[in-house]
């Protein structure tokens, strides 16, 4: 048994070499089965997304990412009720991932940077998805909605993940862990003339297993460590690495907020 325990035991080189070999591109985060687990928020965004679709003729969605969400929400919905079918994505790689996935479903998948206006023309989508967006853009959001139409989302919440963002980068001031408040995009949301109907907020589990799961996870969720790269944090891996084999799975929280906001019908 012990030396089965020691062939199967793996190094801090041969975890750390493996978590930064994984591709990132896309939404698909079945790699980490085994090595890392996160609670899913109770209202089933991906489920509820292909509800809203079954009820739109034309839909969008922003910051897709490989377009492995949209993909699944198109799924449930009759493939003859949506007239009109677009998705964004600023990040060369997803683009082509998300083009791949989505063109049997009908969607033009536009190369548009997240910071750009959105490629359309005004009120040409009565439904309006967007799951994790890096910033909701309001303004646009409102413009390309039709008067009625829905903006139904799931954002990443203030302070996510930051048990592992403060053990890599040290205590964030107030200002950082405030960022992307409920209550802020609430009130922004409405300065651009969405009326919001649902605003929902959870604070999730989350539990890595081995270092590789936390190397890819940066690499892939880049806004978190800025410029993360294995070589410079080096010292902070081997000291998380030693913590997760001597104390077992390092845990944080994640933060989501859910919204299901309305763009005001103009009256006459």
């Amino acid at each position: 048994m012990r030396a089965m325990a020691e062939q199967t035991h793996r190094t801090f080189e041969d975890l750390v070499a493996e978590g930064a070999a994984v591709p990132t591109e896309g939404w698909d985060f079945s790699w980490f089965a085994g090595r890392a687990t996160e609670a899913r928020p109770s209202w089933g965004y991906a489920r509820a997304a292909g509800g809203r679709l079954s009820g739109a003729t034309a839909a969008l969605d922003i910051q897709t990412g490989g377009g492995e969400v949209f993909d699944f929400a198109l799924g449930r919905v009759a493939p003859d009720r949506l007239r009109t079918l677009a998705a964004t994505e600023g990040w060369p790689p997803n683009v082509t991932r998300a083009s791949a996935l989505l063109s049997a479903r009908g969607v033009v998948v536009v190369a548009s940077p997240e910071d750009a206006p959105l490629p359309f023309a005004d009120e040409t989508f009565d439904l309006v998805l967007s799951r994790h967006p890096v910033r909701a853009h309001w303004s646009e959001i409102a413009r390309v909605l039709r008067p009625g139409g829905t903006y139904f989302a799931q954002h990443v919440g203030p302070a996510s993940v930051f048990e592992l963002v403060e053990f890599f980068l040290g205590p964030q001031p107030e200002a950082v862990r405030g960022v992307r408040h409920p209550d802020g995009e609430r009130a922004a949301a409405e300065a651009a003339g969405l009326e919001v109907v649902d605003l929902r907020a959870e604070r999730l589990r989350m539990e890595f297993h081995d270092i590789a799961a936390v190397v890819h996870f940066l690499r892939k969720v880049v806004w978190l460590v800025p410029g993360f790269t294995v070589e410079e944090y080096e010292p902070q891996l081997r000291a998380l690495h030693r913590r997760i084999e001597t104390e077992g799975p390092f845990v944080a929280h994640s933060s989501r907020h859910l919204f299901d906001a309305r763009k005001t019908v103009r009256r006459t």
